[in-house]
Order: structure tokens, then sequence, then C-alpha cells
């Protein structure tokens, strides 16, 4: 079996080890003997961190790991993603206390955390982080390297593109579309499409104009 390997140990990378800890807590495993975390050589400076081994990238095998990029940014995470060789193979991590039918569909590399409940009828892209306690409702279309912040709810029928980043508490009304490369900040209410790229706040959110 290979190691997963956690790109990345700043918090959501330790939270992440946290939850593939409950994920093998039924399967008599040691985190040790399961898990790793990866870092740029440049910022290696440590051998283990939580009592896990952390390598450098110049000395990650892909035919030894499967890859969990746990690093909060879309785009970093994308740029990351990008930048492993082509025949890395990537890890899909859900907390066992999370609530999933057996309608939804989720890509390779995405980290559910605990408190999570996805209904029915849900397609969620490659790399995606869903933070504690986030709902999404029926029937929505979501792209790759989306990401919640903790209790995060999305309503049925919402439509996103690639790197849409929602922070803590946000709140998505039904039938919602919104296009790639949009932040909402945290407490954000959405109410309308959203079709330009950017940074949105408030209730309803509005776009944050860049001076």
């Amino acid at each position: 079996m290979k190691k997963i390997c956690i790109v990345g140990t700043g918090g959501f990378g330790r939270e992440v080890l946290c939850c593939l800890i409950d994920s093998i807590s039924a399967k008599n495993l040691k985190i040790e003997d399961v898990a790793c975390f990866m870092v740029n050589d440049e910022f290696y400076n440590e051998p283990r961190i939580l009592g896990i081994e952390v390598i450098p990238e110049s000395k990650f095998n892909p035919v030894l790991y499967d890859v969990v990029v746990a690093v909060g940014d879309p785009l970093a995470r994308k740029k990351i993603v990008e930048n492993l060789p082509s025949s890395t193979t990537y890890a899909t991590i859900i907390h066992p206390s999370a609530v999933i039918s057996q309608w939804v569909e989720i890509g390779e590399g995405s980290v559910v955390t605990a408190g999570t409940i996805l209904t029915c009828n849900i397609r969620i892209g490659k790399h995606a982080h869903l933070n504690l306690n986030t709902t999404i409702g029926h029937d929505c279309e979501i792209g790759n390297y989306f990401t919640t912040a903790p209790a995060a709810n999305i309503s049925g029928n919402c439509e996103f593109g690639d790197c849409v980043y929602f922070g803590t508490k946000t709140a998505v009304k039904q039938g919602i579309k919104i296009c790639e490369n949009v932040t909402i900040g945290m407490g954000g209410v959405v109410v309308k499409d959203i079709i330009e790229a950017g940074v949105y706040i408030g209730n309803p959110v509005k776009k944050l104009e860049r001076k």
C-alpha cells in the first residue's frame, strides 16, 4: 500500500492528518505507517511534525506515494498539482462522520472533513476541500479546486466553475451559478449569479473593487 503524502504542513495540512487518523481508526493501522508530509525544499527544516515524517519535494517518488495537496488557496493548490510529476496518483480522504449519499461523485485528491453533508446528485471536481460542517444541496455541479471554509451552506441546483472559494459561514441561494476564480468572503450571502472573477463580500455579496 502506498503512503499518503500530505503536501503542506500548515493549519489545513495538520487538519488533514487528523481527518486521516479518524478515517483509519477502525483499521488497526498506525498513522506513521500510513502518512507523511511533504514540503518544498526551501521550507524543509524539520524531519518530523506531530510525530509524522516530513520529506522534501526533491525526495518525492510517485511510485511510493498517493498525494493530497493540503493547501487552502485554490490557485496555489492548482499550481502545485500542475508541477507534480504526471504519473502522480491522488488519494481522497473522507472523514467517517461525513454524511454522503450514494448519488455523489467526488474527484480525486479531495478532502471531506468532519460534519460535512452532501445530499444527492452532486458532482464535485478534483482536489476539492470541504471544511468542517459544509453542506451542499441536491443537483449541484462543482468544478475543480473547490474550497469551503467551515460552515459554508450551499443550496441545491447550483453550478460553480474551477477555483471557487467560500469563506466561513457563506450562504448560497438555490440555483446560483458562479464562474471560475471567485472568492466569497466570510459570511457572504450569494443571491445572484456571479459572472466575473474576483472577490465578493457582504450580504448580499458585492464585488470588492481593488484600488
